[in-house]
């Protein structure tokens, strides 16, 4: 087989799956042209013609499913079970690219207090969301957050790119990538190096118990904790001990100054999600770091809705899924008012 076949096949596997999780984001049917238009916000320019082609290669393999007269078209049981089963090449990385990504989407203006900010998703139940919101009191009154800047939309409604589906209310918590993208504006390089379940013992950090390097994993490691079981969130907001979700990060020594100024004018705009920062090479929650450069541990933004599945909500997480404006984000405690 020549190679440059080769290339071409590789290339329309990738496009195939990509339109797959584009479809299976959405609770509707989505023709060529917004299929077209939403790749392009995954950085792939595909023609509407071009995406009509690899629409009718993944009906002939019954993953995909054309609805009404129109180019409609909806995502099959055997299309879900193919993102799952996505090749590996396909599927390592993936967490630290959707970083990466996410960083360089993010447009806040820390002194006009608007543009894009990176958030999680959380769907829950909507016959479950008020208690949800009374079970997440305690991880934002402790500070076990980002943000207590957050997002509802009813099904149906669109919240950043994603759809909610029909009998889930969608939650917005900002994601602490929202700190690599305010330091990767200001030219402060960021390395991002795993998420963790890290223990709190009388309120301060102790040490991680459990890790997931973002380079080596698929799934967001705070998707997989929830999902394990593996937070004490409320236990740690309520007694001072427990395990909650956190994210570790190293800077080069240089950029200290400048970070601690845009650690001030975060927490200014509302922003907080940064939990310690270490000394020079020296190590932090027993995680070493290299010569000139400083550790530090960052919130996991989706703390407080571990806090209520662990109280037995059911929930279904799409962490460091989209961007939202800021503007549209609006106070915890307020949204709990108005439900």
């Amino acid at each position: 087989m020549p190679m440059n076949q080769i290339f071409n096949i590789e290339d329309i596997e990738k496009k195939i799956l990509l339109i797959l999780r584009i479809l299976n984001e959405s609770s509707d049917p989505l023709g060529a042209r917004l299929i077209s238009r939403r790749m392009q916000d995954h950085s792939v320019t595909l023609s509407e013609r071009g995406v009509r082609y690899h629409l009718k290669l993944m009906d002939n393999r019954g993953l995909t499913r054309l609805i009404g007269r129109h180019d409609g078209r909806a995502i099959t049981e055997q299309g879900i079970e193919e993102i799952g089963n996505a090749r590996v090449h396909d599927k390592i990385g993936f967490a630290i690219s959707r970083i990466e990504i996410l960083a360089f989407k993010t447009s806040l203006d820390l002194d006009k207090r608007q543009g894009l900010i990176p958030v999680n998703i959380s769907f829950f139940p909507r016959k479950s969301f008020k208690k949800a919101l009374e079970l997440m009191k305690p991880a934002f009154s402790k500070g076990l957050h980002v943000s207590e800047l957050v997002a509802c939309a009813d099904e149906g409604e669109r919240i950043g790119e994603l759809t909610v589906p029909v009998g889930y209310t969608g939650f917005a918590t900002v994601c602490s990538i929202v700190v690599n993208g305010i330091l990767l504006k200001s030219g402060v390089p960021m390395d991002s190096r795993f998420g963790g379940i890290l223990q709190v013992k009388d309120g301060k950090p102790l040490r991680f118990v459990e890790v997931i390097n973002y380079s080596g994993s698929s799934l967001d490691p705070s998707e997989v904790f929830i999902r394990g079981r593996m937070t004490s969130v409320r236990q740690a907001a309520e007694e001072g001990e427990g395990k909650i979700l956190a994210n570790f990060r190293e800077i080069p020594v240089p950029a200290l100054k400048l970070v601690d100024k845009l650690i001030v004018s975060l927490r200014n705009s509302g922003i907080g999600g940064v939990l310690a920062i270490g000394e020079i090479g020296e190590p932090i929650c027993q995680i070493p770091v290299d010569m000139n450069r400083v550790g530090m541990i960052l919130y996991g933004g989706l703390n407080p809705v571990a806090c209520a599945h662990e109280s037995g909500v059911e929930v279904e997480n799409r962490a460091m899924s989209t961007v939202m404006e800021y503007q549209e984000l609006r106070n915890f405690w307020e949204l709990c008012k108005s439900k």
